[in-house]
C-alpha cells in the first residue's frame, strides 16, 4: 500500500494514489454537496413511502397517497368524451349542408376531420393532402367519383374496389396484356391521349389512328370529349391531371395492364360524425365542388 504523505504546495494530505507522477489529494467533499446527497436520500424515502415506487410480482405499492396517474388520466380522457358527446351526436343528427353551414358544428367538424385524417387518411394522400403516384390530390378541383359534400362522404364510406357491397367499382381495362389492342395500336392510342393535353406521344407514332381507337374503346367511359364520367369513375384525360403520371411511357403502361387503385371503405371503422367531419374537412381543402 502506497504511503501517504502531505503535499507541500497545498498542504492537503494525499490518498495515496499516483498516476505517471500526479498525486491525488484527499479532498473533503464540499458541505452543500453533501447535504445535496442527505436530502436527496430523505426524499427518495418520503417519496417510497407517499408515492407509487416499488414493482411487485404482480402489482407494485401504491403508496399512502394512492395515486394513480393512469386513472387521472383515464378520467380526463372520459370527461372530454363525455363534453364532446352532445357535439357528436349533433352532427350525426345534422346533414351534410347543415353542418357545413352552422358556425358550431362546422368548427367541431373540421377540427375532428383534421385529426381523423391525419390518423387514417395522411399515409396514402399525405399530411398536406396533396396525395402521391396512385394516391390523388385532394387539394385540386379534379375528382374522379365527384366532388361534391355527399359524394366525398360516399367515397369514404363504402370505398372505392373495397370489401363492401356499396363500394364504388370502375376498371381501367389491360388493353394489351388482355390482347385487345395489339402493341403498336397501344402506342397510338396512348400518344394520342397524351397530347390531348399538350404532351408529345411517342416519336412516329400514328395520332389520327390512335383518335379513332380511342373512340371505339376508351369513349364509352371517358366521353367522346376524354372529359371524363364521373358515374364510372373515368378520369377527365385533358386537363393534364394524372394519378398514376401523364408522360406517354406510363400511359403506355396504363393502356396496357390498367389500373385497380383502392381505398378502403371506413363505414364500420369509423363513427359516423368522424366520417362526416372528414367529409367536410377533405371538402373544404380546396378542391371541393
Amino acid at each position: 500500500m502506497a504511503k501517504k504523505e502531505v503535499d507541500a504546495i497545498s498542504g492537503v494530505e494525499t490518498t495515496g494514489h499516483e498516476w505517471d507522477g500526479l498525486k491525488e489529494l484527499n479532498n473533503p467533499l464540499p458541505r452543500w454537496w453533501i447535504l445535496t446527497f442527505y436530502a436527496t436520500c430523505i426524499w427518495a424515502v418520503v417519496y417510497w413511502v407517499l408515492m407509487p415506487s416499488w414493482p411487485l410480482i404482480s402489482d407494485y405499492t401504491r403508496g399512502i397517497r394512492d395515486h394513480s396517474q393512469r386513472e387521472i388520466v383515464m378520467d380526463e380522457v372520459a370527461a372530454l368524451q363525455s363534453a364532446r358527446a352532445d357535439q357528436g351526436e349533433a352532427i350525426v343528427n345534422a346533414d351534410l349542408e347543415t353542418i357545413k353551414s352552422s358556425p358550431d358544428m362546422l368548427q367541431f367538424a373540421m377540427a375532428s376531420g383534421r385529426a381523423a385524417f391525419g390518423d387514417n387518411c395522411a399515409g396514402c394522400h399525405g399530411t398536406g393532402a396533396t396525395g402521391f403516384t396512385g394516391f390523388p390530390n385532394l387539394n385540386d378541383d379534379e375528382w374522379i367519383w365527384g366532388g361534391s359534400l355527399e359524394e366525398i362522404s360516399h367515397t369514404i364510406h363504402f370505398g372505392i374496389r373495397a370489401a363492401h357491397d356499396e363500394t364504388r367499382v370502375g376498371d381501367m381495362l389491360a388493353f394489351g396484356r388482355d390482347e385487345i389492342l395489339d402493341r403498336e395500336q397501344v402506342r397510338n392510342v396512348a400518344s394520342y391521349v397524351v397530347s390531348l393535353s399538350g404532351g408529345e406521344g411517342v416519336e412516329g407514332a400514328d395520332i389520327e389512328e390512335g383518335k379513332v381507337i380511342f373512340e371505339d374503346n376508351c369513349a364509352s367511359c371517358h366521353g367522346e370529349d376524354a372529359k371524363g364520367t364521373k358515374e364510372l369513375g373515368a378520369p377527365n384525360l385533358t386537363d393534364n391531371i394524372w394519378l398514376y403520371g401523364g408522360d406517354v411511357q406510363t400511359v403506355i403502361e396504363t393502356v396496357h395492364n390498367g389500373r385497380a387503385g383502392m381505398m378502403p371503405a371506413w363505414d364500420g371503422r369509423l363513427d359516423e360524425a368522424t366520417i362526416k367531419s372528414l367529409a367536410v374537412f377533405v371538402h373544404s381543402l380546396g378542391g371541393g365542388q
